[in-house]
Parts: structure tokens; C-alpha cells; sequence
């Protein structure tokens, strides 16, 4: 009988090529024979090794790969190579975020190489265009961006998964079932990424913290501070350390300072304010002119360096400011007591003194640590109702009492002056090129048990900006008179650059629908086009959405020991110095002018480089905690009104649907394109719409439309309305 041959192997492995390069660029520092990349792959049969040292030898010969000892092969490093930070979408996929184009990246979800929305990476960007786009592969991930993730619980026999909130977060996280930290299965939790094995799916963790019960308001408010890594409470031993600082004021520390306890001083805040950072001094001179003093609540006294509790307010670097509560970057001791500048108490503060005439002209200024004593306390209301009715009476309704009270004539004499100081202030700077950015705040009334009974919007109004530019007059001459020093000196200052041209055009190309005119011909122009264009929408349907879409289109302020200016304030010098208890880039600022104050050199640039990079990160993370509570609230608020119509404006247009913002409340919901039944719709991307096939009936940016609830899941934080029509269709 014949023997059979055996016969070869002749399964051809796909994508061969890009798999070995894919290998060899991941580990670019690393070299691998032939072997090493079968096992990677998992095939070990001898046809897939020919293949592969086939492959091996011709992307040697073709320059791609280098062979750098017999059988051993190494990725070519080459100017292919590039940084970026990643941008995930929904499916998986995403772009890179790369200063080196100007165009975003584009990764396929098979190239991410378990990146994660936010990591920094390295990348490989190819030279072929694809849809119109650059594409590439992530070689190798950089830093994470976080490591800590919340989701709901999914709990089986022998092991558990947890499905993140974030729609960015594009894979399941696995976690061993004793590692579910006692979590029953649906629970809320927090969970910590361990490891994510080369061959596994999912990233493995292990649960940290048990948030609670979707749904629950402490549980669904914890876990918007969880996503962002910010806490909701203060560790045991550093309540401790501050609990036990000295907060007397005594007649040794008073001896250093300039005593201005004798001088008339006020604050104005929130009628609901806790901490007051700020407090105003007014007295008039023999010469006539103003002397005016901007207090600030002097926490540097409290907050030494290397301390535990110092350590705590640098990690936090900000105050958290929810929909129902704050989060405070210093324990209640300190920023609610001992630095909380409340009326007829003596306090330490740290103070910018000007002496001013009648046109607002600074005639002298003097910085330095001060002990003042605050005569009263007004709210914003309080204070408007003096400048409105041009008297030293507050109207019973106003009243933080409920009953009239009488300000001081003083007092009062002083708010009309300062408001008149604070008018040509604010002219001028409007003058030098200023944006007038006054974007409505939404605010909710809540009832003892945090639900929402009412929507409001906070608007500035006289005595807001009697405030503001006396803050603002503090934080530009302090970092003027450090700025301006020579030898130059290390200081932290709040930039803002330039806005970006596309952003711009993209700005202008939006606004046109609405029949709004821009020139960008050069700043001084485009500041005044900006400031009409804020100044026409204000009142109208779509004057939430210009004004979301005009911030959008400026660059973010940030902290940097590199003064480049504020575009958005018209500002050569600006810095951060009026709110210590709720910024750290403050404590840092009152920390270094009194170091120059002292006569001493300057300090480490890049030590205070680094401290202002985390410190503009951690204001990001608190903002998007704020906007997501403010979400949160606006859907629990919309669950009680599901059987009412709204009308809205369409304030976003995609493939998937229209985002509507109801005018009344500025709740914002989406009606998803597959619920719009009287035809078969499509984006127009050009005019930012959707298109009916056979009515031609469009949904454009900027119509008013009435709609209805017809979801608000508070777990998943969406609101999804039905689109009932036009106005002018009913």
C-alpha cells in the first residue's frame, strides 16, 4: 500500500505584513526573530513560519525593518513617528489629537492597541490618505490618561464585569470575583484598571469603592466626582491637621501687618455664599482722591508648605462647585471659619491698596499682608438695590434679613462711588479690546431633599461687575508689578491666547444662519465683531447657543509661568490672586509676591511650571464635573414634565439625530433621527441639517421646535425627546 504524502500546509496567514510591523513598532525598542513573532501571533505550524520569515526578509530588503543580528529584527525608527493625545467615539474608533498637523488622526478601532480616550500615545501615521483623512496606529501608549473608571456591576458565578458610564470608554472592564469588593451585582461602583493581558479583550480591575444604587441623587452625584478622580470628602488625618491649627488672631502676628481694622470694609457675594474670600475697604483722602483695598482671605498663613494639609489643597487645586454642594479644596475650619472674611470679624488677609481720582486713574498702589475687620455683609441683590435706587435703603424683598435694613450711609455712599469707578473701568478695558463674554448660568431651586423644584438663570448685573473689575484690578497689578521686575522673576500667571482662525470661521459660518455679520480682518475688529455678536443675540431663542459656540471658538485660559497675556480681558499681565480659599494658583501667587516682597531671588521656573499644568488639569476635571451635575439635575428635573410640550431651538444637528435646548429651562435633549416618522431623513453636513428625501422638510441649527420628554434616565444621564413639530405647524 502506498504511503500517503503529507501534505503542506498551505493556509496563507491574512494581513501578514501589517501584523509584523504592527509588533515590531509597538515594542520599536525591542528585537524579534522569527520564533518570537509566531508565538505572538499563535501559530506554530511550519508553512506560517516560512511566511513569516518570508515576510521578515523582504520588509528587510525594502528598508521598512532592519535585521540587526542574524534572525533578529527591529522596527526602523523614522520621523513617522508621532505624539498625540486620543480622542475616542463611540464605536471604539477615534482621532489623535498631534500638534505636528493640523489635522486630527484618525484611528481605526483595530489599530488602537489599547489606548484609551485621553491616554497619551505614540503613534505611526501613514503615508496613504483614507476618506479624505491622515490614519495611523498606536505604537505604544505614553501615559494613561486615568486609571480609574465608574460603571455599573454585572456580577456572575466566577467572575464579574463592569460597564462603564463613559460612552468613551469602548470595552468592559473584567474583574475577578474577589476582587468585586463585596459589590452586589447593579451596584454603582468605582473601579481601579490592574492590567489588560496581551490576548484579553477587556481590561482586568478590581472595585475600589461601592458608590451605591444607580438612580440614588448621593450615589449618581459621588460618581460624577468619581469619573473625574475628584474626592467628596477629606481624609480622617488631614480634617485632624486642620482642626488643630491656630486660628486666633494675635496681637504678635498683628504687629507685622498693616493694621486696617479701622478702615470701612464690606463684601459683597451669593446670598447663599459660605466662604467670602473678598472683602472691599473705601475711604476717601485729604487730596480728595479714593483709597480703595481689595481683600483677600490670607490662607498662606494657614497653609504651610510640606505640610499634609497643603499637600491635600495642591491635589485638589480647586473648589468643586455641584449643582447641590461644594467640594471644597480646604476643610470647613479654614474655608468657611478661620479665612472666611465674615462681617464683624477680625481676619488676616493679604491686600492690593490703591489710591484712585474720580476717573478711575491709579495715583499709588501698595501689596501687602494686611488685618481687617469687615463692617457688613451684603448680597449681590443687596448691593444692585443700593446702585438701582441711588440710596442707603434695601428693599424688604431683597433683604438677607426679611426685613428692611438700614446700610450704613457710609457704606452706601461707598458702593455708588465704587460702582461709578467700576463703569469707567470696565469702559476701558472694553476699549482696549475686551470680551464681554456674560454667558446665562443655569441654576435650579431644590427642596430638602436635593429634587429640583425650578429652573433660574443667574445673570451679572451692576453689582457683579463692581466686583469683577475690582478683582480683576487686583489679579492684573499683582502680577503687573512681578511681571514687570527686573531681573525677570518665576510667577503664576492665567493666560489666554489668541482664538484660533478655523474656530472662527467655523463661528462665523453658524452665526451667518441667523443673519449675523463678523469681520476677523485683524484683533481689533474681530473683539468688536465678538462683542456686538454677544451684544445682538442677548434675549433672543438662540442666544444660549451663540454664546456656547462664540467661548468655543476662544482658547482655553490656563496657568503657566509663561506670560503670553489675556486675550480675552485685553490684559498684558493677568494672574489668579483673589480666591486662595477655593484656587491653589492663588495661594501660589500670594506665596511668591510676598517671597519678591521680602527682597528674595526668584524661584524654580519649572518647578512652579509643573504645579500650574496641574493645577490648569484639575480646573478641567472640576468643570466637566460641574456641567455633567448641572445635566444630572436638568434630566431629574425633566422626569416630572414628561407629559408637557416644550418649544426649543435645535442647538445641534448630527447623523443620529438633532440636539434640542428648550427655551424655558435651557434643558437639552436629542431626538434621535429613526423617531422622526413622516419621512426618511439624512444629514446635510454643509447646512448643518436634516433633510427629508421626499418632503424635503428640514431640521436645521437655530429652528424652534416643539418637543416632549420621552425618556430622562438619570443612570445613563440622556434625555430623549420626541419631536412633536414646527410652531408654525400646529
Amino acid at each position: 500500500m502506498k504511503r500517503k504524502k503529507k501534505r503542506k500546509s498551505s493556509n496563507k496567514i491574512s494581513n501578514l505584513t501589517n501584523t509584523i510591523l504592527s509588533i515590531l513598532k509597538k515594542d520599536r525598542n525591542q528585537s524579534f526573530n522569527y520564533k518570537q513573532i509566531a508565538a505572538k501571533i499563535g501559530v506554530n505550524d511550519a508553512s506560517s513560519r516560512n511566511q513569516i520569515i518570508k515576510t521578515l526578509h523582504r520588509l528587510a530588503a525594502k528598508k521598512e525593518i532592519e535585521e540587526i543580528d542574524r534572525g533578529k529584527f527591529k522596527a526602523i525608527i523614522s520621523s513617522e513617528y508621532y505624539t498625540g493625545i486620543v480622542d475616542i467615539g463611540s464605536r471604539g474608533s477615534g482621532y489623535i489629537i498631534c500638534d505636528d498637523f493640523e489635522e486630527d488622526i484618525y484611528i481605526a478601532s483595530n489599530n488602537m492597541n489599547k489606548a484609551l480616550h485621553g491616554d497619551e500615545v505614540e503613534l505611526y501615521v501613514y503615508k496613504r490618505r483614507k476618506r479624505g483623512k491622515l490614519e495611523g496606529e498606536i505604537t505604544r501608549i505614553i501615559k494613561r490618561a486615568k486609571n480609574e473608571y465608574v460603571g455599573v456591576i454585572q456580577i456572575h458565578s466566577k467572575y464579574a464585569f463592569v460597564v462603564p458610564d463613559s460612552n468613551k470608554m469602548y470595552v468592559d472592564i473584567f474583574v475577578p470575583i474577589n476582587k468585586t469588593f463585596k459589590a452586589e451585582d447593579g451596584d454603582k461602583v468605582l473601579v481601579s484598571l490592574e492590567d489588560w493581558p496581551e490576548k484579553a479583550d477587556s481590561p482586568y480591575g478590581k472595585v475600589i469603592k461601592v458608590l451605591g444604587k444607580p438612580g440614588d441623587h448621593n450615589t449618581e452625584i459621588h460618581a460624577i466626582l468619581a469619573e473625574y478622580g475628584l474626592p467628596y470628602e477629606f481624609p480622617h488625618e488631614v480634617e485632624t491637621y486642620a482642626n488643630n491649627i491656630d486660628t486666633s488672631i494675635n496681637e504678635e502676628e498683628i504687629k507685622k501687618r498693616r493694621d486696617m481694622r479701622d478702615v470701612l470694609t464690606f463684601t459683597i457675594d451669593p446670598k447663599d455664599a459660605k466662604d467670602f474670600d473678598d472683602a472691599l475697604s473705601f475711604q476717601v483722602l485729604e487730596n480728595g482722591n479714593y483709597e480703595i483695598g481689595i481683600h483677600i482671605a490670607d490662607v498662606s498663613h494657614y497653609l504651610k508648605e510640606g505640610t499634609i494639609l497643603d499637600d491635600e489643597a495642591y491635589e485638589r487645586a480647586t473648589s468643586v462647585y455641584l449643582v447641590d454642594r461644594v467640594v471644597p479644596m480646604l476643610p470647613e475650619v479654614l474655608s468657611n471659619n478661620a479665612c472666611s472674611l465674615r462681617p464683624h470679624e477680625e481676619k488676616y488677609t493679604f491686600s492690593a491698596v490703591f489710591e484712585m481720582n474720580e476717573n478711575s486713574v491709579i495715583q499709588n498702589q501698595w501689596f501687602g499682608r494686611t488685618v481687617t475687620y469687615s463692617d457688613a455683609r451684603f448680597a449681590y441683590e443687596e448691593a444692585q438695590a443700593i446702585i438701582e435706587s441711588k440710596s442707603n435703603e434695601i428693599p424688604q424683598e431683597v433683604s438677607l434679613t426679611g426685613k428692611v435694613y438700614k446700610a450704613d450711609q457710609k457704606i452706601a455712599d461707598a458702593i455708588l462711588t465704587m460702582d461709578k469707578l467700576a463703569k469707567i473701568m470696565r469702559k476701558q478695558r472694553m476699549s482696549a479690546g475686551a470680551i464681554s463674554f456674560d454667558k446665562v448660568e443655569v441654576k435650579f431651586n431644590l427642596d430638602e431633599t436635593n429634587n429640583p423644584t425650578g429652573v433660574f438663570f443667574k445673570t451679572s448685573k451692576d453689582a457683579n461687575k463692581l466686583i469683577e473689575e475690582f478683582m480683576l484690578l487686583a489679579n492684573r497689578k499683582v502680577s503687573e508689578f512681578i511681571g514687570k521686575q527686573n531681573p525677570k522673576k518665576t510667577f503664576v500667571y492665567r493666560v489666554h491666547d489668541e482664538p484660533d482662525d478655523q474656530k472662527l470661521a467655523a463661528l462665523q459660518n453658524i452665526v451667518g444662519r441667523f443673519g449675523y455679520k463678523m469681520n476677523f480682518k485683524d484683533r481689533k475688529s474681530t473683539t468688536v465683531s465678538l462683542n456686538n455678536l454677544l451684544k445682538e443675540v442677548n434675549g433672543k431663542k438662540e442666544q444660549n447657543l451663540v454664546d456656547t459656540l462664540a467661548i468655543r471658538s476662544m482658547s482655553k485660559a490656563e496657568y503657566t509661568t509663561n506670560n503670553i497675556g489675556h486675550y480675552g480681558l485685553a490684559f498684558d499681565y493677568y494672574s489668579h490672586f483673589t480666591s486662595p480659599i477655593r484656587r491653589y494658583p492663588d495661594v501660589m501667587a500670594h506665596r511668591l509676591l510676598q517671597h519678591y516682597l521680602d527682597g528674595n531671588k526668584s524661584v524654580n521656573e519649572d518647578a512652579f511650571e509643573e504645579k500650574c499644568a496641574h493645577s490648569s488639569s484639575m480646573e478641567n476635571l472640576a468643570t466637566k464635573a460641574e456641567r455633567d451635575s448641572i445635566k444630572y439635575m436638568q434630566i431629574k428635573f425633566m422626569q416630572d414634565h414628561k407629559d408637557q410640550e416644550f418649544l426649543g431651538v435645535i442647538s445641534g444637528v448630527t447623523d443620529w439625530g438633532i440636539y434640542v435646548e428648550i427655551i424655558q429651562n435651557k434643558c437639552e435633549g436629542m431626538v434621535r433621527i429613526r423617531d422622526i416618522k413622516d419621512d426618511y431623513y439624512h444629514f446635510d453636513q454643509d447646512e448643518y441639517a436634516l433633510v427629508g428625501d421626499e418632503t424635503k422638510n428640514m431640521y436645521q441649527l437655530g429652528d424652534e421646535v416643539i418637543v416632549k420628554v420621552k425618556q430622562a434616565d438619570l443612570v445613563k444621564k440622556h434625555l430623549d425627546f420626541t419631536l412633536i413639530g414646527k410652531p408654525e405647524d400646529k
